[in-house]
């Protein structure tokens, strides 16, 4: 398996006597596009954030393209890695929130240049015409010098999803990218994660959207109470789910 770019195998996660992680593997295929459905409190965030040691797991181990994310291993034991070396690894894996976090003192291109020239000291000049290339991909060439707050949430959105291409990850994680936004505005930040997926992109989505689900993921993962209860491609997920959880839900959200 040695094109699996996300490799997650046993993880634990709680939160004080609450677990919310409860020994979840999963795999992700360099180039394909997994999406995570389930209800709230399933874990599906916290999964997604452990991924990037947002969270650090209790029992487990996360790799991305053969690299341990967090730790260093020393014979039998995992050591922390400093916060320094866990920096490094985050430039590796894109993470789109719900809420954006754009830098609200920052234009749009200043949002998409910092990191490239801090974190990977890139020279700004070539930063600059990266941040040029990513805001004509995601349809906003108009806005390099707008601030966030003069932009709509779907507009926000797709600042954010080209900030976290701009350090050329080899995975991104989307956190509900459409959860905050307004219906109408849902569409436009779909169609720039669905241009991604097309061009080969490794993603991982948490997502409510099942028309979504159904047109752009490999994989299909149906989360309830801190484990995986089902998986495969979309036909079988979505259209002829095995587990009695997974039709349940289906039921409500279809």
């Amino acid at each position: 398996m040695s094109d699996v770019m996300v490799d997650v195998r046993g993880v634990h996660k709680s939160f004080g006597p609450l677990e919310v992680l409860r020994g979840v593997d999963l795999q992700v295929r360099a180039g394909e596009v997994t999406v995570v459905l389930g209800p709230s409190g399933s874990g599906k965030s916290t999964l997604l954030r452990s991924i990037n040691h947002l969270e650090k797991v209790d029992r487990g181990r996360i790799s991305i393209d053969g690299e341990l994310i967090g730790y260093r291993r020393s014979g039998d034991r995992l050591h922390e890695l400093r916060e320094r070396e866990i920096l490094r690894q985050r430039t590796h894996i894109g993470f789109v929130f719900q809420n954006f976090n754009l830098f609200p003192h920052l234009t749009v291109a200043e949002n998409l240049i910092e990191a490239p020239v801090h974190a990977l000291h890139r020279p700004r000049k070539e930063a600059a015409a990266a941040a040029e290339r990513l805001l004509a991909r995601v349809g906003l060439s108009d806005k390099a010098d707008a601030y966030p707050r003069q932009l709509s949430g779907g507009q926000q959105q797709r600042v954010a999803i080209a900030r976290a291409l701009a350090l050329e990850p080899k995975v991104l994680l989307f956190d509900e990218p459409t959860s905050a936004l307004d219906p109408e505005l849902v569409g436009e930040v779909l169609e720039v994660i669905k241009d991604l997926a097309g061009s080969g992109t490794t993603m991982v989505v948490v997502t409510h959207e099942i028309g979504f689900a159904r047109e752009v993921a490999d994989t299909v993962v149906f989360m309830d109470g801190g484990v995986i209860v089902e998986q495969g491609p979309p036909s079988a997920v979505l259209d002829d789910p095995q587990h009695e959880r997974t039709r349940a839900f289906l039921a409500k959200v279809l």
